[in-house]
């Protein structure tokens, strides 16, 4: 669910001077909206997504657009819970200069991260800055943000992994991207918001917590593969420290789906059982060129790799979520950052 909130709107003018001011994001097919508006003490502008999740398994995506000062970026609208004008908030002392401060919508703490500072892009000062809130990792963060533009549908096959070197000014941007997003003559930067917040609070990585209760493995995996697609690389390598630490070897890591398929996909002919090349495979959900949910249901449709296990492992578990990656054959579906319940499962899947 999608909520566009604007707060102590208090006459159908300032709600219809809202309403033209975000028209930008009601351009997505209004099919998918009801629209209400509650004049009360508060007044709330609400849009109250009714069909935000796409089929399972057909590798799109519903990708916010906003800028950082001049900067174009995207945030996948599954993790979007809420968007408001900027409020007041209250510094934390002693906080790096990238939290902002934090604030109390409807009795709920919520931090505030300014992407301007985390960025190094100036703020266009006006009365329009937005904040963008949202839920992953078990987390609810505001991004303060210079404006939203819309939502686009696309497909993950249009995204690709960001550059090494970007040149012009955004190798900080591009630096803090999980893939870059090609729709018609631009490009809009995916930004890792789970590495930004990790940054800020390494608890908000990886939770270890656990893995020293799970006994390490005297099982061995021989020549079989563990295949590990996650499209963060400081999450990518932080899933690889903690299988290594369990005694897991010999796991092959990749940061979009379609290079992680076209892995699993190449032992097909292989002598023997497919599984006797490859373990299992724990995926991310959002990921360039091919998304978690396609990944699996490639895997699970195909009859020789089908009998490949496959967890996933993703920030956007939530209950309908799980009914999503059940729907397209997962083995199991784990919230992050609880790794060691995942690493569990696998143990259970490869004893």
């Amino acid at each position: 669910m999608l909520r566009v909130c604007v707060c102590r709107i208090k006459t159908s003018v300032k709600f219809l001077k809202y309403l033209k001011y975000f028209k930008n994001v009601l351009t997505f097919p209004l099919k998918f909206y009801i629209i209400v508006y509650k004049h009360v003490k508060k007044g709330v502008f609400l849009i109250m997504d009714t069909n935000i999740l796409l089929e399972s398994g057909t590798n799109e995506l519903e990708l916010l657009e906003f800028e950082v000062g001049t900067n174009v970026f995207g945030i996948n609208i599954a993790k979007v819970v809420e968007i408001m004008i900027d409020q007041e908030v209250t510094p934390v002392p002693n906080a790096p200069p990238e939290l902002e401060g934090v604030f109390i919508p409807r009795d709920k703490l919520i931090s505030v991260i300014d992407l301007h500072k985390v960025v190094k892009a100036a703020n266009i000062e006006d009365n329009k800055n937005i904040f963008i809130i949202c839920e992953f990792n078990n987390m609810t963060v505001a991004f303060h943000v210079t404006k939203v533009k819309g939502i686009q549908r696309i497909s993950w096959s249009d995204i690709s992994d960001p550059p090494e070197i970007a040149g012009n000014g955004n190798d900080v941007a591009m630096g803090l991207s999980t893939g870059i997003a090609k729709i018609k003559d631009r490009i809009i930067i995916i930004m890792d918001f789970e590495k930004i917040v990790s940054k800020l609070n390494r608890e908000a990585g990886l939770d270890m917590r656990g893995l020293e209760k799970i006994k390490t493995l005297n099982y061995s995996t021989g020549k079989k593969r563990l295949v590990v697609a996650d499209d963060s690389k400081f999450l990518n390598r932080l899933i690889n420290d903690a299988l290594s630490k369990i005694g897991f070897s010999n796991i092959e890591s990749f940061t979009n789906g379609q290079d992680a398929y076209n892995y699993v996909n190449s032992f097909r002919n292989k002598e023997g059982a497919i599984t006797d090349h490859i373990a299992c495979v724990i995926s991310d959900i959002e990921m360039p060129q091919m998304d978690g949910h396609r990944l699996t249901k490639l895997i699970k449709d195909d009859k020789i790799l089908n009998e490949i296990p496959v967890l996933l492992f993703s920030s956007l578990i939530n209950e309908q979520m799980v009914a999503k990656c059940r729907s397209v054959g997962a083995d199991g579906q784990f919230s992050k950052p609880q790794i060691s319940e995942l690493i569990q499962k696998l143990i259970e899947l490869v004893s």
